[in-house]
């Protein structure tokens, strides 16, 4: 698995998109770094956590800094980021998993990790737009910043105390939240109301995991057009990373590339009284924060039947 790795996805010219690695002189463009040194490497972070060759990645890092090559290295200001995963095989969220969070819903904490999922449409960049769903589908739109944890080795009945041996690195997510489609329909659509297009920003970095010295003691927060919304650490966590990871790979298996979302805490839009609550709209700037991890940021566009 890598290690003290910062990696990003970046768009290329051409539309494609690639993987940098976050270092001192800046952005490495790993496919023009590959491309001039005539050095194997995986081009993007679906490739290095589901095919490996992460040997090939680090000898590449090595090569490209004692080369001393410019070109190799990019302003980060100057790049587009791209999406971090495209094509992960499964995209795994706990919902409830802050005791203060549950709290202020009413809610009594769950016994066990309540699961549901999304798919990869709902995956989004850092500094991207997200579409907000046509007014006649949903105007109830809420925030979630979540650590997200990312799966580097095949997870099958794992322990506990084994379960972080089995996490690739982490990063800052969101759960974007429909709450008039998950909670309003008839018997609750929470699939529907989660995995909406664009519904699940990540980035702007994945961190390797050992950077993270405990995913259970991090700052999360989130602002509004600037203004603190929510702001907690995961020490609040009903379930912790490796109790989720075990109790997922006791019912299917985990691998890699697989992406866990970890839940949200207090400070939804949901938890206000019915009268104070003011949903996500069009022009809105969103920023999670969860730390060590750095800051997402997107901005919120109006749904197509508004002549966006």
């Amino acid at each position: 698995m890598p290690r003290g790795l910062v990696l990003l996805m970046m768009v290329n010219q051409d539309g494609t998109e690639t993987m940098g690695v976050r270092l001192a002189r800046g952005i490495l463009d790993v496919a023009r770094a590959s491309a001039r040194l005539s050095l194997p490497s995986p081009l993007s972070l679906d490739e290095l956590l589901m095919k490996g060759h992460v040997a090939d990645l680090h000898h590449l890092v090595s090569m490209a800094l004692r080369e001393g090559e410019t070109s190799f290295f990019l302003e980060e200001s100057g790049i587009t980021h791209g999406r971090l995963f495209a094509c992960p095989g499964k995209i795994i969220c706990v919902g409830l998993n802050y005791r203060r969070h549950a709290r202020e819903l009413g809610l009594d904490p769950p016994r066990v990790p309540p699961l549901f999922n999304k798919y990869n449409n709902a995956l989004a960049p850092h500094q991207g737009t997200v579409r907000l769903p046509r007014s006649d589908l949903s105007i109830k739109v809420d925030y979630e910043t979540e650590l997200l944890v990312v799966m580097g080795r095949t997870a099958r009945n794992v322990r506990e105390e084994e379960a972080l041996n089995h996490v690739a690195g982490y990063c800052t997510a969101h759960d974007l939240s429909a709450r008039d489609l998950q909670l309003e329909l008839p018997g609750g659509q929470w699939m529907i109301g989660k995995t909406l297009d664009g519904f699940a920003p990540v980035g702007p970095y994945f961190v390797s995991a050992d950077l993270v010295p405990d995913p259970n003691h991090l700052q999360i927060e989130t602002r509004v057009n600037g203004e603190i919304r929510q702001s907690s650490n995961t020490q609040d966590f009903i379930f912790s990373v490796q109790q989720i990871i075990a109790y997922i790979s006791r019912h299917w298996t985990l691998e890699p590339g697989d992406l866990i979302f970890t839940g949200t805490p207090e400070g939804v839009i949901q938890g206000y009284p019915k009268d104070h609550q003011v949903w996500l709209k069009p022009g809105d700037e969103v920023m999670s924060l969860v730390e060590g991890l750095g800051e997402l940021r997107f901005r919120l566009v109006a749904g197509e039947d508004s002549g966006a």
